[in-house]
């Protein structure tokens, strides 16, 4: 029986996860979970899966939650501390890194110091702190598994193939839902526009960071940490039907693809079942019925989010994790209505043209800069209304 510990239980992964649990059926058990505040959804999911422990990162929130919870056999924590302790679970084996932001980086490194396998979701943790978080796992020898759609692909095709014999990595992009739009039309971007993602159903964050192509830049980001390849030999491609999710290309000119239905269940049962392959619960892809595979190259002109993270990957350092939180608080600034979609990039352009690099850092360090972005972005959000 394999014993999986949820971080982001509420979100769009964890929901999707326990979905895929439920259909694995008796082998897979929920130990632990952890969100934020949502206690109607939390209570709906102690009682369906019963798990050990949950963690509420909102204080109120835990504290109402005990209340509900008295009498239950399931134990009631509060704050980074008590989502640490769900991530650490003696009984946990996997522990499913899906919170949302630079709020799973400390849960998911205290996971991987206790020898959790880790299927991760939260791609922030890498571009945060990639070369730690990577380190202290080779060192436990712990997995990361991953659950983006797209690293999963790329972790299927490298499967048996030695990393030397690779020459680039090749990630897909929707496009999301403006890669046809003109330069002057993207000013005119709309909230409810952005949250309407062609082809992936996802949280509203992701979503906006799809529409701004950063979340591509994310990838390359995470991608460079988990298969230790050069950020200059990973490449980003539009590919607006979803359906081949990364690709790989070797030395000798061969490129392996993994396609796919666009559902996020997919990946996630992977990343459970590894190293084997259980049941579909998804639908299973039609080639008949595909009516064409279509790849162009970005433009970095109309999405210079996505430039601005290739050159961010390249350099390093503390750069990633402020271009991480500058984009966090932007994001939340946008879907508040409070800046304009192109906002977002000169907002982010701002906070990392300020950045004083550290090339080396702690994880302190990191996590210093982390907060130093996030103090800056809302300065310079209040000082453009």
């Amino acid at each position: 029986m394999k014993k999986i510990a949820i971080l982001g239980s509420t979100g769009s992964i964890g929901i999707n996860t326990l979905k895929v649990i439920e259909s694995l059926g008796d082998d897979y058990k929920v130990v632990g979970l952890a969100a934020r505040e949502n206690i109607g959804l939390i209570i709906k999911q102690i009682k369906k899966f019963h798990p050990l422990a949950v963690a509420l990162t909102d204080e109120k929130a835990a504290a109402k939650l005990k209340k509900q919870m008295a009498g239950t056999k399931v134990e009631i924590y509060s704050g980074l501390e008590g989502v640490k302790k769900v991530a650490t679970l003696p009984e946990a084996d996997i522990v499913v890194s899906a919170m949302v932001g630079a709020a799973g980086l400390i849960p998911t490194l205290e996971a991987i110091r206790h020898n959790k396998t880790i299927a991760l979701a939260n791609k922030e943790v890498l571009v945060m702190a990639g070369e730690i978080i990577i380190r202290e796992a080779k060192a436990r020898k712990v997995a990361i598994l991953p659950v983006d759609s797209e690293h999963s692909a790329i972790f299927q095709c490298l499967k048996n193939e030695n990393i030397d014999s690779v020459n680039k990595l090749i990630l897909t992009a929707s496009g999301g839902p403006f890669y046809k739009w003109s330069s002057r039309k993207l000013k005119t971007v709309t909230v409810s526009q952005a949250l309407n993602h062609p082809t992936w159903n996802m949280g509203r964050k992701i979503t906006v960071d799809s529409a701004t192509l950063l979340n591509k830049g994310f990838e390359i980001i995470e991608a460079h940490h988990l298969f230790g390849i050069e950020v200059k030999r990973i490449e980003v491609l539009i590919h607006p039907q979803s359906t081949v999710h990364s690709m790989v290309e070797f030395v000798d000119g061969s490129v392996l693809a993994q396609l796919g239905v666009t559902d996020m269940r997919l990946p996630i049962q992977y990343a459970l079942s590894y190293p084997e392959r259980q049941e579909r619960i998804v639908r299973r892809l039609s080639f008949a019925k595909i009516s064409g595979l279509n790849f162009f190259r970005p433009d970095f002109e109309k999405f210079p989010l996505l430039k601005i993270a290739c050159q961010t990957a390249g350099i390093g350092g503390t750069l990633p994790a402020v271009l991480n939180a500058a984009d966090e608080t932007a994001v939340e600034s946008f879907l508040a209505g409070e800046i304009k979609f192109m906002d977002i990039y000169k907002l982010i352009r701002r906070v990392l043209d300020r950045h004083k690099l550290i090339k080396n850092p702690s994880l302190e360090e990191i996590l210093d800069a982390d907060r130093w972005a996030r103090v800056i972005t809302k300065e310079e959000a209040c000082s453009q209304r």
